[in-house]
């Protein structure tokens, strides 16, 4: 035979299921045995542990839990059906990150993940030993080589392979979403299939595990680097490809490849899912936040309804004195059009409650960001309160651009389980909810319209205290995800002041991000895993 039919098997796993994940292999071998004679079902990096498994690799039985899965594997596979699954296997005291060859009953080759990414969000370096050597495995006649996410990033394994007979590539990945990153992919795996003059096949997880989005997007190239079939982003599925090895060039037919989707729309897809995920997989029941009449908080709501649906999630409005009743009408405008449970619960009672307990405290001191503060930490005790009763995940509303220079409260809006936009800057927020009223009525367009403000004070707004959003997030975006310095920062262009002014406050406010709910990571650098800055430092500005 010189055909293969190849069932990208494009999973979503879970972090230490292996039974489960074990499970969905056999599923897909089943569903690949009845469609096919002798198909080669392909499967992501780390399948049975799921990506990434971090210091679950250091568990002492974590060989034990790889084996049990493998034999479970190996007993169901009854036909003629190859598997190519990726999992961590210790050899004599070292662990690697193996893809493994699977037929009748008995893993035939093994190959041992080479380039180990250690940068962004990566630590593989902490876990696993690169191995060396190319593997070239003959499955139905071809000559298949494998490799493994990173290593298509370099050019020497797919070399390697090419060099060691191979006619094809398998790649397998655990390749995590970020905006641009599906063309960034093409572009990469098209220069090493050029250069190694081989198509290549590259599978990828889907899914998301905490902050991290795993965006599927499967695909085959040719070897002159052209697209050849794509599997859809952010959709769990098993997508056919066949490979006809006696036509020149291989004959390659798929899912037809669509241009990598516009950024507004991935990135509201990656939100969605990466919330969805995060709930389902940890159990909750459904979600609950703080409302306010604001952008960031209808933003929030509109990605809880798209991931759960409106019966699981509810939305509260906590009014005070200084509340307008405009956002008062467009919170329960928007509860109404999404069809969630929608309450109103005053803090005003609270918060004289706490003032009056801290009278004796504050006697003799101005009204200032305490009480500000405390209004905030009102909300928070209200929300934490519901999600213990009704099993609820508090969802809080704080974007990128408010984390990264301290512009919220402790205890106060920050308070919850998981922060939907802490990867999302304020000027992308607007974009946002433009988009997603683009698809269908929303979010309340004065909403989008007016001025943006915290609302703790007559008359306040966000750029009473902070550049307009615009510059801040320019900025944010130079020194947090580029690592500019001041004077590189200015050099483009900046006000000095303004450049000085945002970058203190983005270093002493570590302290608060160290504290605050994960998010979903949608750029290159996120608050979290990306970016690992000392609370307590000597740094200073211009470095």
């Amino acid at each position: 035979m010189s055909t293969l039919n190849i069932l990208m098997a494009q999973m979503n796993t879970l972090v230490g299921d292996f039974e489960g994940n074990t499970q969905k292999v056999i599923e897909a071998i089943e569903l690949a045995e009845r469609e096919c004679e002798s198909p080669v079902v392909v499967c992501p990096e780390l399948t049975l542990s799921g990506y990434p498994p971090e210091d679950l690799l250091l568990r002492p039985s974590i060989g034990l839990r790889v084996e049990a899965s493998l034999a479970t594997i190996c007993a169901a596979m009854k036909g003629s059906a190859y598997l190519v699954i990726g999992y961590p296997l210790r050899v004599d005291g070292v662990l690697y990150n193996v893809a493994g060859v699977l037929h009748r009953g008995a893993v035939v080759a093994q190959y041992r993940k080479q380039s180990l990414p250690n940068y962004q969000v990566f630590d593989e370096k902490r876990y696993f030993t690169p191995g060396g050597e190319p593997c070239v495995v003959t499955i139905n006649g071809v000559a298949v080589g494998l490799s493994i996410c990173e290593d298509i990033w370099e050019r020497a394994p797919a070399a390697q392979a090419a060099a060691a007979g191979a006619q094809v590539l398998l790649n397998i990945n655990s390749s995590p979403y970020h905006q641009g990153k599906r063309r960034e992919r093409w572009d990469a795996v098209a220069a090493r299939a050029r250069e190694a003059d081989i198509p290549i096949v590259y599978v990828n997880q889907v899914g998301g595990q905490d902050e991290l989005v795993f965006d599927g997007g499967s695909f085959a190239v040719s070897a002159d680097g052209t697209v050849a079939a794509a599997a859809p982003s952010f959709e769990e599925g098993a997508y056919w490809l066949e490979m006809d090895f006696t036509a020149r060039p291989v004959r390659i037919v798929g899912p037809a490849p669509e241009l990598p989707p516009q950024e507004l729309p991935a990135t509201w897809q990656a939100l969605v899912l990466g919330v969805r995920d995060y709930v389902n997989k940890n159990r909750f029941r459904g979600v609950v936040l703080g409302l306010s009449g604001g952008v960031d908080s209808a933003l929030t709501l509109a990605v809880a309804v798209d991931a759960l649906g409106p019966e699981r999630v509810e939305a509260v409005m906590m009014p005070f004195r200084y509340t307008s009743q405009m956002s008062v009408e467009d919170a329960a405008e928007q509860a109404r059009v999404l069809g969630v449970t929608h309450k109103v619960i005053s803090i005003e009672p609270i918060y004289e409650a706490f003032m009056e307990s801290l009278r004796d405290e504050f006697a003799g001191t101005k009204p200032d960001t305490t009480e500000e503060n405390l209004q905030a930490r009102c909300r928070g005790v209200l929300l934490m309160s519901i999600s213990n009763k009704k099993g609820y995940l508090v969802l809080t509303t704080g974007n990128k651009s408010e984390m990264a220079v301290g512009y919220s409260t402790l205890y106060g809006d920050m308070a919850g389980g998981f922060d939907v936009l802490k990867d999302v800057p304020k000027t992308l927020v607007f974009d946002l909810c433009r988009y997603r009223n683009s698809l269908g009525p929303c979010i309340p367009q004065r909403v989008i319209d007016r001025p943006p403000s915290a609302e703790l004070a007559p008359d306040q707004k966000d750029e009473d205290s902070l550049p307009p959003y615009d510059v801040l997030d320019r900025i944010l975006a130079l020194y947090v995800e580029q690592d500019y310095s001041a004077e590189a920062i200015i050099a483009t262009g900046m006000d000095r002041e303004q450049v000085h002014k945002v970058l203190r406050l983005v270093d002493i406010n570590e302290y608060k991000r160290r504290q605050a709910p994960i998010g979903v990571r949608i750029t290159r650098r996120g608050f979290g895993r990306d970016r690992r800055y000392p609370i307590t430092s000597g740094w200073r500005l211009g470095h």
